[in-house]
């Protein structure tokens, strides 16, 4: 927006919303193009000589202000608001050219905007204090999006506002139904991660549809955990996945690592102890026809780590597998209505793909203790030795943990986190890289807090905790 764009300043009422006050007139000057033929040309040369106004979401051609010319076809050019139309010193080399050649005329235009033109941050803006904005690193801006619903997480400083702020984001966000306040931490009053809420705008409908990595989730918010900041976390980690593994994941909520990595034909263990996340991790399941690779549980984490390998074992010593379907190219060559219906070869057998004896990745989505479950990989693959290199092909799987950490400078974090695996574990495990034996690669996710920050630490079991024997 041109710095001289700038919507008013309201401190007239707290918590109150005037929408009307933030109608504003702005005194600019245009550009008349006589031959309404080169208004593409003279746009190109005016923006070249930085004369044209640079403002988001303000077409820069407009009607002629006066209505008669308009009615003839008239257009003008939005001029920069440093330029005035009585006021030659302010016009550029290119204007000039212009108006001597009679090619250009400079006209005076009101630009009207109203609330409608501004966003979020511009009206949160002129509404708080900046006293208020400077002390807490600017306005609130971020949320977590849960199909319809908008989940704040305000500062103390800006709960007198807090109705307002939720207005605002209502209005300015289409997809945005209702907004909510958490009241209280994560994890403070639930095992589930779910959390106290307030309505701040909107009606109080927490039964949401979200959509991610080509997938739909349908949930209530208020009983499972859900975050939207982590579809990148979730995109990278699914990418990993190569169809035919099998991945275990421990904490798997309603499915954002396992039903996306079903569609792509990687076998999957899913597993959350909150029974409603269990309920709709099913229903998700099912939504996303991936029944034939996903299988759902609703157990502890703790003890469903190495259930699962014994699980995944039987299996595939029982001969499961999943029948890959026909590709869309396929299903419409199969098409009764199809012109290569007739004329096709008959369909191939079906692909059956057999689940493997051993998981290759270890999913552990809970950071604020997903680290301590650790001690549970010990005797993982006890007496099965076989399995794996080097009698075998097959590698021991690789757990990918997720967990906080405070910021501090350097490596000093990624440290913090090998040690914290390596007190699990009982064995020492090294910053580096996750192929390497008894080494981790620790990935910053995200911020979380000014000081603290979620990682991924991906490490392969060693051998001696795999093979050990189980308690």
């Amino acid at each position: 927006m041109g710095s001289l764009l700038r919507p008013p300043v309201i401190r007239s009422a707290l918590g109150v919303l005037d929408r009307s006050l933030f109608s504003k007139t702005f005194n600019l000057s245009a550009a008349a193009v006589a031959d309404r033929r080169k208004i593409a040309a003279w746009r190109k040369n005016l923006q070249g000589d930085k004369a044209l106004l640079a403002a988001e979401r303000i077409p820069g051609v407009v009607p002629h202000p006066d209505q008669a010319l308009a009615s003839q076809g008239t257009k003008c050019l939005l001029l920069d608001p440093k330029i005035k139309a009585g006021v030659p010193e302010t016009w550029t080399p290119i204007l000039r050219e212009g108006i001597a050649s009679n090619e250009l005329g400079i006209v005076p235009y009101d630009l009207h905007l109203d609330y409608d033109y501004w966003s979020y941050d511009d009206v949160m803006k002129s509404l708080l204090p900046p006293e208020l904005r400077d002390e807490h690193d600017g306005i609130p801006a971020g949320f977590n999006q849960a199909g319809h619903v908008a989940h704040m997480n305000l500062k103390d400083a800006f709960l007198p506002y807090k109705k307002l702020i939720a207005e605002v984001l209502l209005d300015k966000n289409p997809a945005v139904r209702t907004v909510i306040n958490k009241v209280a931490n994560v994890g403070n009053e639930s095992e589930f991660r779910t959390f106290a809420y307030e309505v701040l705008a909107g009606p109080d409908d927490m039964d949401v549809e979200a959509r991610e990595n080509d997938c739909v989730f349908r949930f209530d918010y208020s009983k499972v955990y859900w975050n939207s900041k982590l579809e990148g976390e979730h995109r990278r980690l699914i990418a990993i996945f190569q169809p035919g593994e099998v991945v275990c994941d421990v904490m798997a909520g309603i499915g954002p690592f396992a039903v996306p990595a079903g569609k792509k034909g990687v076998f999957v263990w899913a597993n959350d102890y909150n029974p409603e996340s269990y309920r709709y991790l099913d229903q998700n399941i099912q939504r996303n026809k991936v029944r034939k690779y996903v299988r759902p549980f609703n157990q502890d984490g703790r003890s469903f780590i190495r259930e699962a390998a014994d699980l995944v074992y039987a299996a595939s010593a029982n001969k499961e597998y999943a029948v890959a379907g026909p590709n869309r190219r396929e299903k419409r060559r199969q098409h009764p209505n199809s012109r290569a219906a007739g004329n096709s070869s008959p369909p191939p057998d079906p692909d059956r793909k057999l689940i493997p004896p051993t998981i290759s990745h270890f999913v552990m989505n809970l950071p604020a203790s997903a680290i301590t479950f650790l001690p549970y990989f010990r005797g993982l693959y006890a007496g099965r030795e076989p399995l794996f290199a080097p009698h075998t092909d097959t590698k021991l799987p690789v757990v990918h943990v997720h967990c906080f950490a405070p910021k501090a400078d350097g490596d000093a974090s990624l440290l913090n986190v090998c040690e914290r695996i390596s007190s699990e574990l009982g064995i020492e495990m090294k910053l580096g890289q996750v192929d390497n034996a008894h080494e981790v690669s620790v990935l910053e996710v995200r911020n979380v807090a000014p000081n603290k920050r979620m990682f991924c630490a991906s490490f392969r079991v060693p051998p001696e905790v795999a093979f050990a024997t189980r308690n």
